[in-house]
């Protein structure tokens, strides 16, 4: 009899982890962040040594991906900055529009250091960030929020059934459009960031 009770409690044992993983939902993480929700500073305009030649910060921060869907054939990410609204008199900082990422681990500079996927322009495309040219904002810009506040970031991370048609340098749009109808599950990483005096 008490045979009879180990294995059956061992079938509900197992019963319950194989439904518990298959109902986990996707998750992301970062090494990069620490217990209080900060990025480190080399990911922004705090670690000057990390600016290009403009000032915009180009060392993107590494990321997992855990349990993602089954089906799925790539992700694609977008990082904003909604706090940006008042200082850029309007609309969200975009920092990252990536697709095409293939791997559920994404390494540190991995936007600059001969990236296998493809990325669109950020915000420093646009007239507050200097109008700069296509090539040059088509990759990750960290944070640098100039008003001194502690901004909370957004990195919405999908993974699709597809590989989105697109090359580097496309708009943020095109990439929403192409993932309507293939996003199989989606995620959203917020971290802090501030400037430091």
């Amino acid at each position: 009899m008490k045979k009879l009770s180990f294995l059956f409690a061992a079938f509900v044992a197992i019963v319950f982890s194989v439904t518990t993983y298959a109902n986990a939902r996707m998750v992301v993480t970062s090494t990069a962040i620490n217990s209080k929700g900060f990025l480190a500073d080399k990911y922004g305009y705090n670690d000057k040594t990390q600016l290009d030649a403009k000032e915009m910060p180009i060392t993107s921060f590494p990321f997992e991906i855990k349990n993602a869907p089954k089906g799925t054939k790539s992700y694609a990410v977008f990082l904003e900055d909604k706090d940006a609204f008042p200082v850029s008199k309007g609309f969200s900082w975009i920092h990252w529009v990536a697709a095409n990422i293939t791997t559920t681990k994404v390494a540190e500079n991995a936007s600059k250091n001969k990236p296998n996927f493809v990325q669109g322009m950020n915000s420093w495309w646009s007239s507050l960030g200097g109008s700069r040219d296509a090539k040059e904002v088509s990759c990750y810009g960290g944070p640098a929020p100039y008003d001194g506040k502690v901004h909370t970031y957004e990195m919405h991370v999908y993974a699709l059934d597809k590989k989105l048609n697109l090359q580097n340098g496309f708009l943020m749009n095109e990439m929403f459009k192409q993932m309507e109808g293939h996003i199989l599950d989606q995620y959203t990483l917020k971290f802090k960031y501030q400037l430091k005096k």
